[in-house]
């Protein structure tokens, strides 16, 4: 078995083979959330183009002593600005170019000008060079590289693309994904299907299209069949169900027919027994992913996450929190992921975990029950989870990943 963070690694090696064969496609800015650059993305020209001014008030060489001589002229956004001469100063406007010859700005509410002779004289504080200026080229050089091929955009990134002079960009096509449900008892209605609509929209919330194609009953010829049929038509097939070692767990034995196993079983309750598959004769991918809907919402998002979103590291905690009520594990040698729910903020929040025999929900009193908790639907009202391979006692502190972290 291996590792959560080696698992990873392996699933964002193999994304990186596939999008080497990847089709690209043009698409404006505004459609660049959670889509994968085909290309680099190199500056052109220095940005910005010139120096400008990042307040109202006056230009002038922060080296000349004041008072300075005010000139009648003013230099607004849309102007060529005039040349300044020694001991001159000029009235300037946010973002207006900054003339040749000044080098800094004085805040209007800073300044003194004062009325002498018929012209008007600056005075303030001293300044040093660029002071509230924005500088040529300070924030891209020509020739800098700012995106690299391989890399997820996000909404934010269209605002230096388009500084960078793009209206638009080439990605690689998203991926199409077939889900498929195994299970006599789903394929025969006797049992809902849990699991499809959730990685569906776990798919889709990472940039790529989901489409259930239905289920298959116990039988391997048949599991083994569709699955085939499926991935000559998608460029991933995601199953769940038939994972583990049971007399009618097909799934991992047909993607071994049908292509490389890459790995089966990784070190995490829930959702222990995922395998991985590359199968080159349909030019696809495959995830077999366990059936108990939240252990197979955490080895997705932990696991098979980083081919989608090409993310190949281990998610990071972002929310400290205090622990409640104290757990054990059972065997050691995994990562637990644990649903806690929060409450209160900064530094009086509170994780309470989701299960526990004091929370709303009853599974386990002192020691962590993965195997019943993967079943409970209502452990998807957490607000994140824990991930440790030991118990914690109440009273700790604990690093707590919010669901929204992994879902986007």
């Amino acid at each position: 078995m291996l590792t959560v963070p080696e698992a990873a690694r392996r699933v964002h090696t193999l994304r990186q083979s596939v999008l080497v064969t990847r089709s690209a496609e043009t698409v404006p800015l505004s459609d660049v959330g959670g889509r994968t650059l085909a290309t680099d993305v190199v500056a052109d020209v220095d940005q910005p183009p010139h120096s400008h001014a990042t307040m109202d008030g006056f230009a002038f060489d922060a080296t000349d002593a004041y008072p300075l001589r005010l000139r009648d002229d003013s230099v607004f956004p849309e102007d060529e600005p005039p040349e300044i001469g020694d001991g001159e100063a000029v009235r300037i406007a946010t973002g207006a170019p900054l003339p040749p010859g000044a080098n800094t700005v004085l805040k209007r509410e800073e300044a003194t000008v004062t009325d002498a002779d018929g012209e008007e004289h600056l005075d303030g504080p001293t300044l040093a060079p660029w002071t509230y200026v924005y500088r040529r080229g300070s924030n891209v050089s020509a020739g800098e590289t700012l995106f690299s091929a391989g890399e997820r955009l996000s909404a934010k990134d269209a605002i230096l693309l388009r500084d960078l002079g793009h209206e638009s960009v080439e990605v690689h096509e998203r991926f199409s994904v077939a889900l498929l449900a195994t299970g006599t008892e789903i394929h025969e209605g006797r049992h809902t299907d849990l699991d499809s609509p959730m990685l569906g929209a776990l798919v889709r919330s990472w940039g790529h299209a989901a489409t259930y194609e239905g289920s298959v009953p116990d039988d391997y010829e048949t599991v083994r069949d569709r699955v085939r049929e499926l991935a000559t038509e998608y460029d991933v097939v995601v199953t769940t169900g038939g994972t583990s070692v049971g007399k009618k767990d097909y799934a991992v034995r047909a993607l071994a027919d049908l292509g490389e196993v890459l790995f089966h079983r990784v070190r995490i309750r829930p959702g222990k027994p995922i395998a991985v598959a590359s199968l080159p004769d349909q030019d696809a991918v495959a995830f077999a992913i366990p059936g108990k809907p939240v252990g197979a919402h955490a080895v997705t998002t932990l696991v098979a996450r980083p081919f989608f979103v090409g993310d190949a590291y281990a998610v990071r905690p972002t929310v400290t929190a205090t622990l409640t009520r104290g757990f054990d594990i059972g065997v050691e040698g995994f990562d637990y992921v644990v649903p806690v729910t929060l409450s209160g903020d900064g530094d009086g929040r509170e994780a309470l975990p989701l299960g526990h025999v004091d929370s709303p929900l009853t599974v386990y009193d002192e020691t962590f029950d993965p195997s019943v908790l993967s079943s409970s639907t209502r452990a998807t009202r957490a607000d994140g989870f824990v991930v440790t391979d030991a118990g914690v006692e109440a009273g700790a502190t604990v690093d707590v990943v919010p669901y929204d972290v992994v879902e986007r």
